[in-house]
């Protein structure tokens, strides 16, 4: 017990008497740091008295699918400060390969008396992943939020970037620019946002009169797999592509040069994030932004309202995206 003490009062501020008479029940403590010592009892893994179990704790899971692309701890940045200003503790949980999973997370964090979670990714924007677990959170009213993870069966506020303008932002400035040889570079086939970034990108294929069905490849999310999925269009004579992620593209980028041609003079490379350090990248990449200050805010939100009982809903909130031009995309190269 004293070293509970001691670990609680260590992590929170405050002196060993003050967690003692939050465990306790005793007045005398205002209810930001009761608020403060719970969260830091889950945080640090110790078991709640009997008589504070009723309460749900002060902490929001933020499960992202992994950490190499820097678009998910950008995003997580942002929900993650507007949680701490609300007094609440983030907790974030990389479902990443050989690691825990979303249900072992999930699992984890109903055990802590979870205050809601944030999915940036993951299972729930893969139709064909199992959804046990967000059923679970369903049925235990747990406040949930799903970033670029829409999937139709799943009834939870979710903020997406519109795909289908993203492709439409991609492709003009590519067929402005002469392109006709058009590739798409796309997550797994059962990957939601990548659906619809395939769907808009038909369609666009279609009304431009265009010949580019054999140039649509699915790829894993990695540098190695948009290389593998690059070096696959220059062979069909494609002079451009659009990556459904920045580091998609820089496998591009990689594969351009393995080819021995360069970008933009033979091959346009357009990625989509706009990660940061995109700018720094040789050549800077030409990408189509998702606008993460608003997304993180818009998600913050509706997760706040549930957490604290106000106003949801089950929709899906698109966001516009940006069209961002730097050095890897030119004109059509001559034959």
């Amino acid at each position: 017990m004293t070293r509970r003490l001691a670990e609680v009062a260590k992590k929170v501020g405050v002196s060993e008497a003050t967690v003692s008479r939050v465990l306790n029940g005793r007045p005398g403590v205002s209810e930001a740091t009761r608020r403060s010592v719970l969260a830091a009892l889950d945080v640090l893994g110790y078991e709640r008295p009997t008589q504070l179990r009723g309460d749900r704790a002060r902490l929001v899971g933020l499960i992202l699918p992994e950490l190499q692309n820097p678009i998910f701890p950008a995003f997580a940045e942002v929900l993650a400060g507007g949680i701490v200003h609300r007094g609440l503790t983030p907790v974030l949980c990389t479902s990443s390969a050989g690691g825990m999973s979303e249900p072992a997370y999930v699992e984890m964090l109903l055990e802590k008396q979870v205050s809601g979670v944030v999915f940036f990714g993951g299972a729930s924007s893969e139709a064909d992943a199992t959804h046990d677990h967000f059923v679970q959170l369903e049925n235990r009213g747990i406040p949930v939020v799903l970033l670029n993870a829409a999937v139709k069966e799943l009834r939870f506020p979710t903020v997406s970037t519109d795909d289908s303008a993203a492709v439409e932002l991609a492709f003009a400035h590519l067929r402005s620019l002469g392109h006709e040889r058009i590739g798409l570079v796309l997550g797994p086939p059962d990957h939601v946002p990548s659906r619809r970034k395939s769907e808009a990108f038909g369609k666009l294929v279609a009304g431009a009169g265009l010949q580019c069905a054999d140039l649509v490849e699915h790829t894993m999310f990695t540098v190695e797999g948009g290389q593998l999925a690059a070096s696959l269009l220059i062979e069909r004579k494609a002079t451009a592509a659009i990556f459904a992620s920045d580091i998609l593209a820089l496998g591009g980028v990689k594969a351009v040069r393995r080819a021995g041609l360069s970008v933009p003079g033979d091959f346009s490379v357009v990625g989509f994030d706009d990660s940061f350090l995109m700018n720094c990248t040789d050549p800077p990449l030409s990408t189509v932004r998702q606008p993460i200050e608003a997304m993180g805010r818009a998600a913050l939100t509706l997760l706040l309202n549930q957490i604290d009982g106000g106003m949801t809903m089950d929709r899906e909130l698109l966001f516009e995206p940006e069209l961002v031009v730097r050095s890897s995309t030119g004109a059509v190269p001559r034959s």
